[in-house]
């Protein structure tokens, strides 16, 4: 019988927590630890870090574990490439479960830039109202241009105020909707929106919204992240796993 790890955090990796626990599968979802009250789930939870890719490994093969699920943000690169490397070094399979990447569509107005720093520095110029829709991880290196007023949207309220200037913080959690991000723009005079391409159905109601009113949005592409097999569709994990290969001597 399989013995999944499952590396989370998404409303992906929740809807096929589900479906392991109903199909009976061993499993035990991973979160990083960075969410205050995460969703309850159907499996065991283990929160933190593991200690990069040999930590990664290290626990892969203590835990017995058959099969890693990454399901975790596309913009985790980090945690995904240790899981590529740690899983080499464990001898068990990998399968990314990802969301397709938003692409643009008559009505938007994207400028695309490759990372935080291309962010940043596009946004040089006179003052704009932002809705800056990154999470808190990213917010502080929005402090070199502090000309602008930026709104922000949290899951959770953060120990420490944001160190932008000027900006409004909203405490909120998703799902959001097009017409509510729409109000939102509009009553807080929203000029630019600053987003990852994150993908997925739960998140676009801003981009939604954005093309709408015909507000401008600066777009952060994907990181790079070394070969592995994906797929879109948690149900397709479930086939995987029956067909997947064996873990070889290295691992479990």
């Amino acid at each position: 019988m399989p013995n999944v790890l499952l590396l989370g955090g998404t409303t992906e990796a929740s809807a096929l927590a589900r479906l392991l626990a109903d199909r009976g599968v061993t499993a035990t979802l991973s979160y990083a630890g960075r969410t205050e009250a995460p969703r309850a789930q159907p499996i065991p939870v283990r929160v933190g870090g593991f200690g990069g890719a040999e930590g990664l490994a290290a626990y892969l093969r203590e835990a017995r574990v058959t099969h890693l699920v990454d399901a975790t943000h596309p913009f985790a690169a980090t945690m995904s490439a240790n899981a590529v490397a740690a899983t080499r070094l464990a001898g068990i399979p990998l399968l990314a479960l990802t969301r397709p990447a938003w692409v643009p569509v008559p009505g938007d107005r994207w400028t695309r830039v490759a990372d935080i720093e291309d962010a940043v520095a596009a946004l040089a110029g006179p003052p704009r109202r932002i809705l800056l829709a990154l999470g808190r991880m990213h917010v502080a290196d929005f402090a070199a241009m502090p000309q602008h007023h930026y709104v922000l949207r949290f899951v959770d309220a953060p120990a420490v105020p944001p160190i932008l200037p000027h900006h409004t913080l909203i405490v909120d959690r998703g799902p959001f909707t097009p017409v509510g991000d729409r109000a939102l723009m509009e009553t807080h005079g929203i000029d630019l929106v600053v987003c990852k391409n994150a993908g997925g159905k739960g998140a676009e109601a801003k981009l939604v919204a954005a093309r709408a009113l015909g507000i401008p949005v600066l777009m952060i592409d994907r990181p790079a992240l070394p070969p592995r097999a994906e797929v879109t569709d948690p149900a397709a994990v479930l086939e995987w796993l029956a067909h997947a290969p064996a873990p070889t001597e290295r691992g479990v």
